[in-house]
């Protein structure tokens, strides 16, 4: 650890909740089709027609075709329930899809049991994801955890979930704690939830709930043959990031990655249909005891890894805001950084330890996830293999959480089987040879690492500053190119139509089930 200005460090914090702040109201203020097809998907509605639309999309497109997106479908939806339009959801969905179902706002006399019912019904999903968590301490409790820190985190990647499944088990026998399954590309573009087992993904597999029930099953077996619960991750982001959480919760994955800005720098997502759907999701994770993974590393996969280091740590500070503003406690803050910098550049290593560690000592109790090198991967496999080696040693210097296994192949080919075997001895020998080695490593104060530190983080004030100051706020700076040099007016990007100012109307029972009181006592097993 180095010893931080913690004046400096309050400012910094200080101003990040400034910054926040306007777009938590905004996101207060508006609803989202992703939200509406969230809350009816913790009603219990699931499936997809013939053509695999799933029926929730097709029920929220009839409420906000003939009532509106402003009022939300909560109130339409249980309306027509309680007028017997239909038995069910599934009905009421499959009626909506042929246009044989009248939705209308309740009358006055009728919104109190109309609001009751819907509460009920939102208030039992929520009870499976919390049964699903608890389900998930006692596995931890009885089978055992990983056995230290960093977890070492690995993708699979096939496209083909029955083939990630062998692939995703044979990388926790050889001493993965934590399975990533990194998602089909352009998943995130799309504005519906596939339906099934897919086989057929894009450089990654279909985030379906099928897809995670099968994985989910797959690795509490091999949990309970290693003696230690696997962890396993998938990605909450897009323009379906709500309902995907909420399927994460009802199918106990452990982490998601779910980052404030990623879709928007990176996908061109509408920023305020991001912000808005990132904190209901998030509001999701909290209560079924997810840990998020954020993507501060993408910036420095598209700016200099030195020049624009504080960026990285400024919007650390402002996904810590948001996510502890939508509920979730430190242990679920699993921050993203990288070692990224041009490994040509003198004090190189010197450079990406000043970072880690003032990334470690800001958030001490987050469960931080250190990246691997990717930009600077030439497809010279020996120099990647070394490069990855020194990142490893990087992260045990500087006390990481969560490792992802850096691959020599990067860059080059999707990587083997092989590939990620050697990749894992890689990680395991510098793991089993430097032990407790964090534990000696103390830079000198005012020495070259703690200044860099120290410098980094005055820069990220500075930053913060000038987006306090400037009347467009957060929204300004993210259409300036502010982060990851990627520009995105506030009102451009996809999914924009999907997005409304909430009515006096409005009622979202889920929000006024996640939003009180969060069961502080979960999540220790994990925490440890």
């Amino acid at each position: 650890m180095i010893t931080l200005d913690q004046e400096l460090a309050r400012r910094a914090r200080e101003l990040a909740a400034h910054v926040g702040r306007p777009v938590v109201q905004l996101a207060r203020s508006h609803t989202t089709t992703s939200v509406e097809r969230a809350l009816l998907r913790l009603a219990g509605l699931s499936g997809a027609d013939a053509d695999g639309v799933p029926w929730a999309n097709h029920l929220v497109g009839q409420v906000v075709d003939q009532v509106g997106l402003e009022h939300g479908v909560a109130l339409p939806v249980w309306d027509a329930l309680c007028r017997h339009e239909a038995g069910d959801l599934h009905e009421l969905a499959a009626k909506s899809a042929i246009g044989s179902v009248r939705f209308r706002l309740p009358d006055a006399d009728a919104v109190a049991p109309v609001r009751r019912a819907a509460r009920e019904a939102v208030t039992r999903g929520i009870a499976r994801i919390d049964a699903r968590r608890r389900e998930r301490e006692r596995m931890v409790a009885g089978i055992g955890d990983a056995p230290r820190k960093p977890w070492i985190y690995l993708i699979v990647a096939t496209g083909d979930i029955h083939e990630d499944i062998p692939q995703a088990q044979a990388a926790a026998r050889a001493g993965a704690d934590v399975i990533a399954v990194i998602r089909s590309t352009g998943q995130s573009l799309l504005d519906y939830v596939p339906e099934g087992a897919t086989r057929e993904g894009f450089a990654g597999t279909y985030a379906t709930q099928e897809n995670f029930r099968l994985m989910r099953a797959a690795l509490d077996e091999t949990s309970r043959e290693l003696g230690r619960y696997v962890r396993l991750t998938n990605y909450a982001s897009g323009l379906c990031m709500p309902e995907i959480a909420v399927l994460a919760g009802l199918e106990r994955l452990d982490m998601m990655l779910n980052d404030s800005m990623y879709g928007i720098l990176f996908r061109d997502i509408n920023p305020l249909r991001t912000f808005v759907d990132q904190r209901f999701s998030r509001q999701v994770h909290a209560r079924a005891g997810i840990i998020i993974n954020t993507g501060e590393d993408n910036y420095l996969t598209t700016s200099d890894a030195v020049a624009e280091a504080h960026t990285v740590t400024t919007s650390q500070l402002l996904n810590e805001y948001f996510a502890k503003e939508a509920g979730l406690a430190d242990w679920q803050l699993g921050l993203g950084h990288a070692f990224e910098i041009d490994p040509a550049i003198p004090d190189s290593f010197r450079l990406e330890l000043a970072h880690a560690l003032l990334a470690r000592t800001l958030f001490p109790d987050a469960p931080l996830k250190w990246m691997p090198p990717t930009r600077h991967m030439t497809g010279d496999v020996f120099h990647g293999y070394l490069l990855d080696g020194f990142f490893n040693l990087a992260g045990v210097l500087t006390g990481q959480s969560i490792l992802l296994v850096g691959m020599m192949t990067e860059a080059v080919v999707t990587p083997w089987l092989s590939d990620r075997d050697l990749a894992l001895r890689n990680v395991r020998y510098v793991l089993d040879a430097t032990g407790s080695l964090g534990e000696d490593f103390r830079p000198v104060p005012g020495g070259f690492i703690a200044s860099r530190a120290h410098r980094v983080l005055e820069e990220a004030v500075h930053l913060l500053e000038r987006i306090d100051g400037n009347a467009a706020g957060l929204l300004g700076a993210i259409g300036d190119g502010t982060f990851g040099q990627m520009r995105r007016p506030p009102s451009g990007g996809r999914g924009g139509d999907g997005v409304a100012p909430r009515s006096e109307l409005h009622y979202n029972p889920a929000e006024e089930l996640l939003e009180p009181s969060r069961p502080a006592a979960h999540g220790h097993e994990e925490e440890r």
